[in-house]
């Protein structure tokens, strides 16, 4: 029987406390907000019982930053999308930072089963004055495991509506996408970071923010296959290929640390679940 779960967490502040409510259908839930950071800032650890999604379950996902307020949400692990006999399973992930709100997405990475048929849609809106950084990392297959993805497909959307989508779609018996030169050449990791503002991002800043990110990228393994570009003037987007997830994460995290400090004046505090 398919799970349809739905999860909504809202975020505001109260007397310098950012605060975070949470609403749950279904096997999708978060745990007890933790402020390693201080009161301003609310980390939540997003969880999904089942582990993963089979053919025909979806999840729907809402957060919402309010005026003020600063969160912070991440996963305890990877999420997975098994082996589909036919229907498609669904992630919908809808962020909205209102003015003068700060929100940060950080899942870790999704994997993709051989024979999934994955759906995976985020959306991003945020409003003037608002701020977010996020990330999004897909794996197929499971390499460690020797359990290439040779079949299956993974429908990717990212969307800022009305400045910046990106759609796209990856079958595993496209070969020339999948191995070919001008496509993933054999690399079975791809990893995106994203900062996006509600209004455009000053030349000066977005330049700096660029620059970290490239000094970033040129010192680590993968700078062969990574880059940073500003597609639209409120979003700057950094992209790296790997072969499998771990590095491509390292690098990830080291250019979230990086832009905290750069936008925020914060120092990189890497949520505790990471190291457990």
């Amino acid at each position: 029987m398919p799970w349809h779960a739905r999860l909504s967490i809202d975020y505001a502040a109260r007397d310098g406390r950012s605060v975070a409510r949470f609403r749950h259908d279904g096997p999708l839930r978060i745990l007890q907000s933790l402020y390693p950071e201080g009161d301003a800032i609310c980390h939540n650890v997003l969880v999904h019982p089942p582990g993963g999604l089979v053919g025909g379950d979806t999840l729907e996902i809402r957060v919402m930053a309010a005026a003020g307020s600063h969160g912070l949400v991440t996963t305890p692990g990877a999420s997975r999308f098994y082996r589909s006999e036919g229907e498609a399973a669904v992630q919908q992930t809808h962020l909205q930072v209102q003015a003068g709100a700060r929100l940060e997405w950080l899942p870790l990475e999704a994997l993709c089963y051989s024979g999934c048929q994955a759906h995976n849609r985020l959306r991003l809106d945020v409003a003037p004055g608002g701020e977010l950084i996020g990330w999004d990392v897909t794996a197929l297959g499971l390499p460690h495991a020797g359990q290439p993805f040779v079949a299956g497909s993974l429908q990717q959307h990212l969307e800022v509506p009305g400045v910046w989508l990106e759609r796209g779609r990856i079958e595993a018996g496209d070969a020339p996408l999948l191995d070919g030169a001008l496509g993933l050449a054999g690399r079975r990791c791809l990893a995106s970071l994203f900062h996006v503002s509600g209004t455009p991002i000053p030349r000066e800043r977005r330049e700096a923010l660029l620059e970290i990110a490239r000094t970033r990228i040129d010192s680590h393994a993968l700078g062969e296959t990574g880059g940073a570009t500003s597609p639209q003037p409120s979003v700057i987007v950094v992209r790296v290929l790997a072969p499998v997830v771990e590095p491509a994460m390292q690098l990830l995290r080291g250019i979230w640390t990086d832009w905290r400090r750069e936008l925020w004046r914060l120092d990189g505090a890497p949520p505790r679940i990471w190291s457990t």
